[in-house]
C-alpha cells in the first residue's frame, strides 16, 4: 500500500494544472493516467495546433459558458486567459493571438503545451502512474482508498480530472463519471457537444470534404434566432466545421444522439446556411448581376468559381436548373432562385453525431453539488473536481481549454491549503 498527500485522476489538461498548482504549495502529488502517456486528447486540440485559450476578458469567457458561467466565474477570475499565457510563457511557449481571438502556441505544436506541462510537473516532484487505470475510489474514514488492478494507494484528498466520452480513444470512458456517482454525486445526462450534425436530406454525401472558410448559419429555437458563424464543411451524413460545431452546442438539448434517430426522433431542427455572409441579399443580388453582365457568355456555374468552390457552384446550379445558362441567358427568377441557394441554403437537422465523435461532453458531475471557490465536492470533503468530467461545456475558441486550466489550477491550490 503507497501513500500520497493528494491522487489525481487523469493526466489531461485539468489534471496535470491541478498537479502543478498542488505541487507549488505542498509535496506528495500522485497522478494516475489510464494511457501510457499524458495530455493524449490535448494533442488533438486546435486540429493538433491546441487552441488553448482566448484572448477574452474572465467574464466574457464566464458569459460564453451561459448559465453553467456563474459556475465558473470565480475560477476564472482566480486564472485568467491572461495568466494562463503568462504561465506558458513563463515554461517557453510563447503564444500568438489569431484575428477570431484564438490564442494558439506561436510554434502551433500542441505537443509542446503538452510537454512543457509533463516536464514542470515532474520538476516539482509529481509521481506519474501511467497505464494504471484505476478501478474504483473508496472513503476509508478521513482519508481515500484508490483501487488500480494491482495496487491500493491512499491519499488524504483526491482529484478527479478524467475528461468525459468524447474521444474515448484518448482515455476519456466515462470512468469519472463512475467514480463520483459512488461517492454520492449526481451525473447530469451526457450529451454530444461540439459535434457534426446530421441532416434529412441526403445529398450532401455528394459534396463531402468540400469546405467554405465562413459561413453564417442561422435557426429559430423556442422562436429565438440563435446564428453562428465559422468555417463550414459537407461530410458523409450532413454537415461539420467550426460553424456547425458551435452550433450542436446550442442545439445539444434540443436534437437526439445519431444511436437514437430511429426510436422517436425529435422534429428535425430547420436551418439556413448563408454561404457569403459578407454581403447582405441586395447587395449580393447587385454584385452578381454586375459578374453576369461582365461575363455575359460565360456559363453560370463558371461565373460562380469565384464565389463557392467547383463542386458547389456546380451542384448548386444543377439544383436549380441552369447549369448550361449563359450570364446573358440567365432570366430573373433563375438569378433569384440561385441567389437564395447561396444566401439561403436550407437543412433540416435531424440528430447529431455519436457523443464518441464530439470535441467535448455535455452534462457530468452536477456543479450544484461543488463548491465554485475551491472545486470540493459539497458531499465528500476532501474530494474536488476538475476539467470536463463537470457539467459544464462551451464554444469552440479555446473557452474549454480555458475551463480546464482554470478549474484545474483552483482546485489543485484549494486541495493545497
Amino acid at each position: 500500500m503507497e501513500q500520497a498527500k493528494v491522487c489525481i485522476i487523469g493526466a489531461g489538461p485539468a489534471g496535470l494544472m491541478a498537479a502543478i498548482h498542488y505541487a507549488l504549495a505542498d509535496a506528495g502529488v500522485a497522478v494516475f493516467e489510464s494511457n501510457t502517456a499524458a495530455g493524449r486528447k490535448l494533442l488533438l486540440t486546435g486540429g493538433g495546433r491546441c487552441n488553448l485559450t482566448h484572448s477574452a476578458g474572465p467574464n466574457e469567457i464566464a458569459r460564453a459558458f451561459g448559465p453553467k458561467g456563474r459556475f465558473l466565474k470565480y475560477s476564472l477570475h482566480e486564472f485568467t486567459p491572461e495568466q494562463v499565457c503568462q504561465f506558458f510563457s513563463e515554461l517557453g511557449v510563447e503564444t500568438r493571438v489569431e484575428k477570431d481571438g484564438c490564442v494558439f502556441p506561436a510554434s502551433d505544436r500542441a505537443s509542446d503545451v503538452r510537454d512543457c506541462l509533463i516536464e514542470r510537473a515532474k520538476s516539482l516532484g509529481v509521481r506519474f502512474y501511467f497505464d494504471k487505470p484505476v478501478k474504483r475510489i473508496t472513503r476509508e474514514s478521513n482519508s481515500f482508498a484508490i483501487h488500480t488492478a494491482s495496487k491500493v494507494f491512499v491519499a488524504e484528498k483526491v482529484i478527479i480530472a478524467t475528461g468525459g466520452l468524447s474521444y474515448p480513444q484518448t482515455g476519456s470512458t466515462g470512468d469519472g463519471y463512475k467514480f463520483a456517482k459512488e461517492l454520492g454525486h449526481t451525473i447530469v445526462e451526457t450529451k454530444a457537444s461540439l459535434v457534426p450534425l446530421v441532416t434529412g436530406e441526403d445529398w450532401p454525401r455528394q459534396l463531402a470534404g468540400t469546405a467554405i472558410p465562413n459561413v453564417k448559419i442561422t435557426t429559430r429555437i423556442n422562436n429565438k434566432k440563435i446564428a453562428t458563424t465559422g468555417a463550414f464543411v459537407f461530410t458523409d451524413d450532413g454537415i461539420g466545421g467550426p460553424a456547425v460545431l458551435d452550433l450542436s452546442w446550442l442545439l445539444a438539448d434540443y436534437l437526439p444522439a445519431l444511436s437514437r434517430v430511429e426510436v422517436p426522433a425529435k422534429k428535425p431542427i430547420e436551418i439556413f446556411i448563408d454561404l457569403v455572409p459578407a454581403m447582405n441579399d441586395a447587395e449580393f443580388d447587385e454584385y452578381l448581376l454586375g459578374l453576369f453582365a461582365k461575363y455575359p457568355k460565360k456559363i453560370i456555374v463558371n461565373v460562380l468559381y469565384d464565389i463557392v468552390p467547383k463542386k458547389i457552384a456546380g451542384f448548386l446550379c444543377r439544383w436549380a436548373g441552369i447549369e448550361e445558362t449563359t450570364g446573358s441567358q440567365l432570366k430573373k427568377e433563375s438569378r433569384i432562385k440561385i441567389t437564395q441557394l447561396l444566401k439561403k441554403l436550407p437543412f433540416s437537422i435531424k440528430a447529431a453525431r455519436l457523443i464518441f465523435e464530439a470535441t467535448v461532453t455535455r452534462g457530468g458531475v452536477s456543479v450544484d453539488e461543488i463548491e465554485t471557490k475551491t472545486m470540493e465536492s459539497k458531499i465528500c470533503r476532501g474530494l474536488f473536481f476538475a476539467g470536463e468530467v463537470l457539467d459544464v461545456d462551451g464554444p469552440c475558441g479555446g473557452y474549454n481549454l480555458q475551463m480546464c486550466w482554470s478549474t484545474g489550477a483552483l482546485a489543485g491550490a484549494a486541495a493545497a491549503s
